[in-house]
């Protein structure tokens, strides 16, 4: 007797929140989530296809990041992520976000907090918080959420809620945005 091969396709479990870090207008009619990593060069390619995105479908879609820091290949991407949540208790998210993907050949302890003070946050806090983990609980409920979710690496795009298998090339996410806008 045989089975049927059955194809699931991944779906996120955790959905959007007013927790999230999201860019675009709240009633939007497509949701991008990205689950990301700081250091990963792939995320850092995607990144400015995704704003080009936001700014060609600025009425259309937007965009919630969360972190999927992956440790054992990238050694800064959880302080990253803890610099960012640290930015964004101070309502500076995207700004950190945007210097963290634009400098990720400087993501060291020593680049990180130069860069939080040319953003013009106050480095000795933004430092002893990431110093102690006071966002890592944030970065780990994010993660764990991309586990449930189905994300096995960076980046990993989610479109109304469903995986987007393909790459993040701007033409093909495009497509996909107009293709989900129209469903």
């Amino acid at each position: 007797m045989t089975t049927p091969l059955q194809v699931t396709t991944a779906r996120l479990r955790i959905p959007v929140t007013e927790r999230d870090h999201v860019r675009g207008p709240a009633d939007a009619p497509v949701t991008i989530v990205e689950y990301g990593d700081f250091q990963c060069r792939f995320c850092g390619a995607a990144y400015p296809n995704l704003a080009e995105v936001l700014r060609q479908r600025a009425d259309v879609v937007r965009l919630a990041y969360r972190h999927f820091p992956i440790t054992n290949v990238h050694p800064y991407a959880e302080s990253a992520a803890e610099a960012a949540e640290a930015a964004g208790e101070r309502g500076r998210f995207w700004e950190m976000h945007d210097w963290l993907f634009e400098h990720q050949d400087q993501l060291d302890p020593v680049h990180l907090s130069l860069g939080v003070e040319q953003l013009g946050l106050p480095p000795e806090e933004v430092g002893a918080e990431v110093g102690r983990q006071a966002h890592a609980d944030r970065v780990r409920q994010d993660f764990v959420g991309g586990i449930r979710s189905g994300v096995n690496g960076t980046p990993t795009l989610f479109v109304n809620d469903v995986r987007h298998d393909g790459g993040y090339e701007l033409a093909e996410l495009l497509a996909v945005v107009d293709a989900a806008a129209n469903a």
